[in-house]
């Protein structure tokens, strides 16, 4: 057995970014504490280093974000991890965030997961293999059908040859997923290499450093589905997979005429009157849904009420009601405290109170 299969290894999840495609969500929350099927997508990460037996992690947290980061995570007791958050001033590249938690990092190898990414299967077998290898690096590969909008590898023969950041004319459609693994040399690397033309220390960069230094960087393609929740359409679809995985769990009160059917969580405290639940769905805790329709992929948050309405394909985040809508809400992620209603006022007309980059349909 190797030295390094039995090396107690670390955890570094980025988690900065001014999340600029979620916006106006992101105006006043961390993209990565958006909720997928009502747990935070940054949550998943955590779990998913644990499961594979890395206890300690560091969170990169931005300065807008970090406190909210911190109040939701805590020490990380809740997820068996011991949590350490290292801010980085500015999104200067994820290269630029290896050297900022250098000094956590420097005596192990480590284990780096972009905080917005979902994967089916988790890490534990990427962690395993990398461990019985003696290379430098490992990174996880999967088939795009849009590689121009991802770091791209190029492989001959089943080696890493080339790697490209967001390249106008990809020469592979294998697109760098969100976790790698790196020993001590990347730091050299990420030292070694220059800003892009965007003014970021690109990871991509740091890891060609590496194979052109003659190190190694095994590749590992991934099985099973893989969610990268930069934009709103990755987070419905993020929220769709992970509800297909849920199974039948009613903990909450169903009373009245109501119709519970299919893979439908109803969490404590929550109560369904005269409505019906189609799955798969979650209902979290407190929540209300009274006359009705909940149907296939919603997530609705906890302490939310639905009333005299129809939503499908959809997000609501806490505490937000929506009552008395005509036609069905669809596609929608819906934020924390909102509310949408009907109001009684003559003339009948639309009235909004809308944050920069918001959208709004109506048909």
């Amino acid at each position: 057995m190797n030295a390094r299969a039995t090396q107690k290894m670390k955890g570094l999840i980025l988690s900065g970014g001014k999340g600029t495609r979620m916006r106006p969500l992101t105006y006043t929350s961390a993209k990565q504490l958006i909720p997928v099927a009502n747990k935070p997508v940054l949550v998943y990460g955590i779990e998913a280093i644990v499961a594979a037996g890395i206890e300690e992690i560091a969170i990169i947290v931005s300065p807008e974000t970090g406190s909210e980061i911190r109040e939701c995570i805590g020490d990380g007791s809740r997820q068996k991890a011991n949590i350490t958050y290292i801010e980085q001033d500015a999104p200067r590249g994820l290269a630029h965030a290896v050297l900022t938690a250098e000094d956590f990092l420097r005596d192990s190898s480590f284990v780096m997961y972009l905080g917005d990414n979902l994967l089916q299967h988790g890490i534990t077998p990427l962690v395993e293999e990398y461990r019985e290898m003696n290379c430098n690096s490992e990174i996880l590969l999967t088939k795009v059908p849009n590689p121009s909008q991802f770091g791209v590898a190029e492989l001959d023969d089943g080696r890493v040859v080339r790697l490209t950041e967001k390249p106008a004319e990809p020469k592979s459609d294998l697109a760098l997923v969100g976790v790698y693994m790196f020993d001590e040399h990347i730091f050299e690397a990420a030292k070694a290499i220059k800003p892009s033309k965007r003014g970021e220390l690109e990871i991509t960069d740091a890891i060609q450093w590496l194979l052109d230094s003659g190190y190694s960087v095994h590749p590992h393609i991934v099985k099973g589905w893989w969610k990268d929740t930069g934009k709103i359409e990755d987070m419905l679809e993020a929220n769709r997979t992970v509800l297909d995985t849920f199974e039948h769990d009613v903990r909450g009160v169903v009373s009245g005429e109501s119709r519970i059917e299919g893979k439908v969580v109803v969490e404590e405290g929550a109560h369904i009157v005269d409505a019906v639940v189609r799955g798969p769905v979650i209902i979290g805790r407190d929540a209300r849904v009274t006359h009705a329709y909940v149907g296939p992929y919603t997530s609705i948050g906890n302490r939310c009420s639905i009333e005299n309405c129809e939503i499908e394909n959809s997000i609501v985040l806490e505490n937000s009601s929506i009552a008395h809508v005509d036609g069905r809400i669809e596609a929608s992620l819906i934020g924390k405290n909102v509310k949408i209603g009907r109001t009684q006022r003559k003339p009948v007309a639309y009235r909004f109170m809308l944050g920069d980059n918001s959208e709004v349909g109506i048909t």
